[in-house]
């Protein structure tokens, strides 16, 4: 568990100098660095997704996922639990729930999330992670810095999903072949582009409910 609460400390961290940056600048420039952080988020979604190894698998496991996570109104929840959060702890920052969400999804989806957890727990090998860490806390800087507060509290998804990837590498080593990770990866990218383009302020996507696709892509994946 050492490189997820590094990278927990690494995003905490990041967020809370973020959001000292934040209140040395106007409105207006907020918003236009909101707009870039969207645009760079969408280019490093293209990059993971343009790894595919075969773009069928990516349409009909998102449309699939797209079905589950509607149907269990994933984004629904995930929204609701960053209110009651917000709630909890008296939060008056409108942006709260928002940057909680993205945050949570920027740093969970991805193939070094899931490489590093199983290096960590397989091979007690933290490389993977502590570069993920360092990369993370820069991002929580930029995203920090236009979304608020709600990205701190985005370090407790890690711990839980990264921590529990980490506890259960070795019962999953087998299942997660290369093939399959890059299945995941490719389909967490077209996830990424869609935060992009909310954090942008170009088109809103229930993100969330999209999720079940990147299991559903890594399972069709291993069949493949």
């Amino acid at each position: 568990m050492l490189g997820t609460l590094v990278n927990v400390l690494a995003i905490v961290l990041g967020a809370f100098a973020g959001l000292l940056l934040k209140r040395g600048l106007p409105a207006e420039v907020r918003n236009l660095i909101m707009q870039v952080n969207g645009l760079v988020v969408i280019m490093i979604g293209l990059k993971m997704a343009l790894k595919s190894p075969n773009d069928v698998v990516l349409v009909v496991g998102l449309c699939l996922g797209a079905l589950i996570g509607t149907l269990l109104k994933l984004d629904d929840r995930l929204n609701a639990l960053g209110g009651h959060i917000k709630k909890a702890l008296r939060v008056q920052d409108s942006n709260f729930v928002d940057g909680f969400v993205s945050a949570s999804l920027i740093f969970c989806i991805g193939a070094m999330a899931i490489v590093g957890a199983f290096e960590a727990g397989v091979n007690h090998n933290y490389d993977v992670l502590f570069v993920k860490s360092t990369l993370d806390g820069i991002m929580s800087i930029v995203l920090a810095s236009t979304l608020g507060v709600g990205v701190v509290f985005s370090g407790a998804a890690i711990l839980i999903y990264q921590g529990g990837l980490t506890l259960l590498a070795g019962v999953l080593e087998p299942i997660l072949n290369d093939q399959v990770i890059a299945y995941m990866s490719s389909s967490g990218g077209l996830l990424i582009v869609a935060i992009g383009f909310s954090v942008a302020g170009i088109k809103e996507f229930k993100t969330a409910n999209l999720l079940p696709g990147m299991f559903v892509c890594g399972i069709l994946g291993y069949f493949v």
